[in-house]
């Protein structure tokens, strides 16, 4: 079933599982997020028809609208979406690693409209001279419908996203390592202004 949302994700059934574990080693994804890659490679294609796979350099303004996703999946399972940016506000200076970009919980199957926002979605803003930020999404299989506690982030607030922490949020909720994932990289371009200003709408 297609579901009509603005980013395209889907497992590439077909990909070898040691092919993101080298990608993501290669990018120090792993270690720097997560410990251990996921088995399958997410393939996330934006409306503009770029896919964000295996490191490739996009522009802020290519993502900066919130996505669309769809995947194989039993429509009994629950999963858990995330894009995180570990090298915030620069991968030389990481103090802010890592910025929460996206986390939508609960996703019944495949069914995104599903889905709770925690944190809804912002594209790229990495700060001027600050070089390529790796964006990353990974895919959890919950073990089940969960409770997720605090206060949800809207897409005009950057509060509560500084400082997370994707490996110790899966431990948390009992999810497991990834089943999927990709990521992007990304610098500053003539949107990011634009962005830090809807970011600074709410406190």
């Amino acid at each position: 079933m297609w579901f009509p949302l603005l980013l395209l994700v889907s497992i590439g059934a077909a990909v070898q599982s040691d092919s993101v574990e080298d990608v993501f080693k290669a990018h120090n994804v792993v270690p720097d997020v997560i410990p251990v890659a996921p088995n399958q490679l997410l393939k996330v294609t934006y409306n503009n028809g770029l896919v964000a796979e295996n490191g490739v350099e996009l522009t802020p303004t290519q993502v900066k609208d919130q996505p669309l996703v769809e995947w194989s999946a039993d429509p009994n399972d629950f999963y858990t979406l995330v894009m995180t940016d570990p090298d915030a506000p620069s991968r030389a200076d990481p103090k802010f690693r890592e910025f929460k970009h996206w986390v939508l919980v609960n996703i019944a199957g495949n069914d995104v409209s599903t889905g709770e926002a925690l944190a809804e979605y912002i594209g790229s803003g990495p700060p001027k001279d600050t070089g390529l930020h790796r964006y990353v999404f990974l895919l959890y299989k919950q073990p089940g419908k969960l409770q997720f506690d605090g206060a949800r982030v809207s897409n005009r607030s950057r509060r509560n996203r500084p400082k997370f922490h994707v490996a110790r949020f899966a431990e948390h909720h009992q999810l497991g390592n990834p089943v999927a994932g990709t990521f992007y990289q990304a610098q500053y371009d003539d949107y990011v202004p634009k962005l830090h200003q809807q970011l600074a709408e709410e406190n």
